[in-house]
């Protein structure tokens, strides 16, 4: 199983590949795909599970935090 290739965000569904914002930000960046990008950079990423929060929804979902730091569950 690789996590990198199933990486979803749980608020909007959408994986790596599908929000503009990480394929741009791999493009620009040098990256083989947004997925590697999101594994390498996404501070959200629950590497057990691959999900994580895009922007758009960690802001929308009011920005979670702690002070261990915030991964989605």
């Amino acid at each position: 199983m690789s996590i990198i290739s199933e990486s979803i965000c749980i608020r909007c569904r959408k994986a790596p590949h599908q929000i503009e914002e990480y394929v741009e930000m791999a493009k620009s960046e040098g990256y083989a795909s947004p997925a590697e990008f999101v594994w390498e950079n996404e501070g959200t990423l629950n590497r057990d599970n691959g999900h994580f929060l895009c922007t758009e929804c960690y802001i929308a979902a009011g920005m979670p935090s702690s002070d261990a730091g915030w991964v989605c569950p």
